[in-house]
């Protein structure tokens, strides 16, 4: 599996996280519908916040970036800067 997080501070993540909070089913079906979809979280942090995103595959992580992108741009807007990008193979996945 493949797992990719995205980390967001400054200028307009707190509107950003707003809208991850409110929009939760259009969110569900934005990133859920990524081939290879594992898992999604979106937390807040002291600092701003970050979504978790692991796939099966890099394919299915790079193609939920891109959705993410896309999303944040069309919602949100210019008021939220790019994120911080880290992501890898995973080395342990547990869930319910």
């Amino acid at each position: 599996m493949y797992a990719v997080v995205r980390s967001y501070s400054g200028g307009g993540t707190s509107e950003l996280f707003d809208q991850l909070e409110q929009r939760n089913d259009e969110i569900k079906e934005l990133i859920g519908g990524v081939p290879g979809f594992v898992s999604y979280t979106a937390f807040r942090s002291g600092d701003g916040g970050s979504t978790v995103t692991v796939c099966q595959d890099k394919a299915g992580a790079d193609e939920s970036s891109r959705r993410a992108a896309e999303w944040v741009r069309e919602n949100i807007g210019a008021t939220a800067g790019p994120p911080a990008i880290t992501e890898g193979d995973t080395v342990a996945h547990f869930g319910s």
